[in-house]
């Protein structure tokens, strides 16, 4: 009860106690507007995963999942879908035969007889809440989904770990030594930010090529484990750190493996946590790379594989829906873990 009177008193504070200023009004605005934005698309998708094909390219869209009903009809070998429709100055529900143009054929479920003509704009389907799992089973059962989803663990977990250590090793190298050009290599590793992916895109499938893992999983994780914004940021975060503790440890005869293993890391963990959900969100929603490298069906990523569901023709948006909300739930597990290390993480890296 005292959380719940907290989490009120904490939304209905205002700058001045008792009265309420632009400020205020600006700052709900602000973040109501905020969660609005990012709250609803994913609503929006949740929902129409759960969607029948037809429904989800309904206009006007609807957000709750119906679809028409189809009812079985003596004289027709398929079920046919029921409409309101007027006939003799009634509404009644019948059941539409054929569409063509702008008429509709329709016959009495309940006394089929000759099809009569009614005009499609005077008609609306009789429509009930309707869940399409088969949105979800299809592709899991159908389609290579716990390939493409094995492959994405496997790269996004490879990945971050390698991205973790190799670049915790470079800011500790950069945060704890002095050495002749050690300002220099930090400004040239931060001004990579600079260079657009498309720029080195070319030169590093070049490589990839010549080393030979071209479609393969390990030609899309070695390319990204280096990062600037990595490095910037445990670096930024290990100044911090007492450089009384490492000296303390070389006294007690401590290798440098040592100090940068027991020491450096745990107390880097709240940074580490940060880069570790930065990585796992790059690695996971990564498309244009894999696509590049992989060429295997049985080698493709989520993302990539999500894609072999758009043809020239036709886009199945009930699976794309479906398999891309199941995607987000690995790095909405993952948030959930660390997101107590972000504040204190990201804090951190301004301190010295």
């Amino acid at each position: 009860m005292s959380g719940n009177l907290n989490a009120v008193g904490f939304l209905t504070r205002t700058r001045r106690p008792g009265r309420i200023g632009l400020t205020d009004i600006l700052s709900w605005v602000w973040l109501i507007g905020g969660t609005l934005a990012v709250l609803v698309p994913v609503l929006w998708a949740a929902m129409s995963s759960l969607k029948p094909e037809a429904e989800i390219t309904r206009f006007p869209p609807t957000l709750l999942p119906r679809a028409a009903i189809q009812v079985e009809v003596q004289g027709y070998d398929k079920p046919l879908s029921l409409w309101n429709a007027p006939v003799d100055g009634q509404t009644k529900e019948m059941a539409m035969v054929r569409r063509v143009g702008l008429r509709a054929q329709m016959v009495d479920p309940a006394n089929p007889g000759p099809p009569i003509n009614v005009d499609t704009r005077e008609i609306t389907p009789v429509q009930r809440l309707t869940v399409a799992t088969q949105n979800f089973t299809d592709p899991l059962t159908k389609f290579s989904f716990f390939t493409f989803l094995k492959n994405s663990v496997f790269v996004t977990v490879v990945a971050t770990i390698l991205t973790l250590i190799v670049n915790a090793m470079a800011a500790f190298a950069l945060s704890k030594y002095k050495f002749r050009g050690d300002k220099a290599i930090f400004v040239l590793i931060i001004s990579t930010l600079m260079i657009p992916l498309t720029v080195v895109m070319v030169p590093a499938y070049l490589v990839i090529v010549g080393v030979g893992l071209v479609d393969n999983l390990w030609g899309v994780i070695i390319p990204t484990v280096a990062t600037p914004t990595g490095v910037f940021l445990l670096r930024q975060y290990m100044l911090t750190i007492p450089d009384e503790l490492i000296e303390a440890a070389r006294v007690d005869a401590a290798s440098e493996f040592r100090i940068f293993w027991r020491i450096i890391l745990p107390l880097t963990a709240p940074a580490l946590a940060v880069l570790a959900i930065f990585s796992v969100l790059w690695r996971w929603n990564d498309f244009l790379w894999p696509l590049i490298v992989l060429s295997s069906r049985e080698n493709f990523t989520l993302q990539v594989g999500l894609n072999a569901f758009q043809g020239e023709f036709s886009v199945q948006w009930h699976y794309i829906l479906a398999m891309t909300f199941l995607s987000l739930a690995p790095v909405t597990l993952v948030f959930l873990f660390l997101q107590r290390y972000i504040t204190t993480g990201i804090a951190g890296t301004g301190m010295k």
